[in-house]
């Protein structure tokens, strides 16, 4: 660029925004100060796109555009001869753009490297296994029956993301109770999307699924139920197996005291709060009734008179001539048969107490496989207490598909658990005259029927 003299280079400091400068130099240097006076086009920040949904036009990719200065101040130092100059550039800037006046969307590009790589048909099976805690074909399943109530169409603005993906989110934060930022960068989402993406799949599996996976047995499959447990324990008709829970959650904002679990925090030496989860399982360790999101500070015998088990089969009678084995916790009815609770027991009152763990065992086995395979579990919940009874309900419908699939829970180090609940005493602990005669008979002929005992 040629020197200018002294006038020339102050007269660039005087003139008004906007005014030709071009007489101060050669053609050459013109078209150079031209560009650099310019509206300046900047690439957006790495790692974004822009996304044209202009009336008429498809999803464009496109570098990000920003507007000249909102104002430029004329010579006396004032905006007031600015707008109209902003007004016009904001207008050339969108008829550039695009002829359709059509808005722009920005999109953050995020890695989905691991999602695609394990999504791939080439992904063994056992690794899948290990990641989501089922097969690659009990998924497919999942997926399947969930695709019509979670599917989204795309948009003008983005493509949905697929049924897959979405329902991969939610197990992989099930099975593995990693954080939500953790999960966003494993699967190439935002954090507000993949809760999102738990709690509606959730409530779908729970909406729509449950009631097709948690039933109880009809009257076939109660015969079948009945038999497999007859060769565990020698009693006839037991057609479930009772047990409940707590899971631990921060402590809430409200009714506190209702949650505040003392047996666990006596237990613990740690202020423990808790939501319980009761079910009655069948032979084989699937859930055909589940009770979700009493407070912890109820007791089994509480959690179970506010049940639908006892309200809809217990009270109308739905149960008779048919047992369903539960703990020293649980009282004696009609239809529920729990161990002897006093001292000094007869040998076979001591019989009885040992067929009846074996019958228990059987749902405290299946409620270990359920906090095993789903890791979150496992830990205080982050779930807010609302949608707490939505995920634990999801829970257990997973669990029941991956049991009746075969699907086995994955020896590994991070979903290794120990289930520990509190034996308690139930404060009425025979409601029945007629179901503590039937007991002591089962004890009797338990005794008397050959079957010996490991006390003996």
């Amino acid at each position: 660029m040629s020197s200018l003299t002294a006038a020339q280079f102050r007269s660039l400091f005087e003139m008004a925004g906007g005014e030709d400068i071009s007489f101060l130099f050669g053609d050459d240097e013109a078209a150079a100060v031209a560009a650099v006076a310019a509206p300046v086009e900047l690439q957006g920040k790495r790692g974004w796109e822009e996304v044209d949904q202009g009336e008429g036009s498809g999803a464009v990719a496109a570098k990000r555009q920003r507007s000249p200065t909102s104002s430029r101040e004329n010579s006396s130092g004032s905006n007031e001869g600015g707008q109209e100059e902003v007004s016009e550039a904001a207008a050339a800037m969108a008829a550039a753009v695009g002829r359709g006046g059509g808005r722009r969307l920005w999109v953050k590009e995020r890695d989905s490297e691991w999602w695609d790589m394990v999504s791939s048909p080439d992904y063994p099976d056992s690794e899948f296994r290990k990641a989501f805690r089922m097969s690659k074909a009990t998924f497919e399943v999942v997926c399947d029956e969930l695709a019509a109530a979670v599917a989204k169409e795309d948009t003008m603005l983005r493509a949905a993301i697929p049924v897959r993906k979405r329902v991969a989110v939610c197990v992989w934060r099930l099975a593995t109770g990693e954080p939500l930022r953790l999960v966003s960068k494993r699967f190439g989402l935002g954090i507000s999307t993949c809760h999102k993406l738990v709690l509606e799949v959730c409530a779908a599996l729970k909406a729509m699924v449950m009631p097709k996976v948690v039933r109880w047995p009809e009257a076939g499959d109660a015969a079948a139920i009945a038999a497999h447990f007859e060769a565990i324990s020698g009693i006839s008709g037991v057609v479930g197996a009772i047990y409940t829970t707590h899971i631990p959650i921060i402590a809430p904002k409200s009714n506190v005291a209702s949650y505040y679990n003392r047996r666990h925090t006596e237990r613990n030496q740690k202020t423990s709060y808790s939501m319980t989860v009761q079910c009655v399982v069948d032979s084989t360790g699937a859930f055909t009734d589940v009770c979700i999101g009493w407070p912890g500070s109820n007791s089994d015998e509480e959690v179970l008179e506010k049940s639908a088990l006892y309200l809809h089969r217990g009270v109308p009678g739905l149960i008779q001539g048919q047992w369903v084995v539960g703990g020293g916790s649980f009282p004696l009815m009609d239809w529920m048969l729990v161990p002897y609770t006093h001292q000094n027991l007869t040998w076979a009152q001591h019989m009885l107490n040992e067929k009846v763990a074996a019958v228990r065992g059987v749902a405290r086995d299946a409620f270990e496989r359920l906090k095993r395979r789903w890791g979150c579990l496992q830990k205080r919940t982050e779930v807010k207490l609302l949608d707490l009874p939505t995920v634990l309900g999801a829970c257990c419908v997973l669990h029941n598909i991956c049991e009746r699939s075969g699907d086995a829970v994955v020896d590994a180090d991070d979903c290794a658990f120990d289930l520990f609940d509190d034996d308690m005493v139930a404060e009425n602990a025979v409601r029945s005259t007629a179901a503590a005669q039937a007991r002591d008979a089962i004890a009797h002929n338990l005794l008397h029927s050959g079957g010996g005992a490991s006390f003996f």
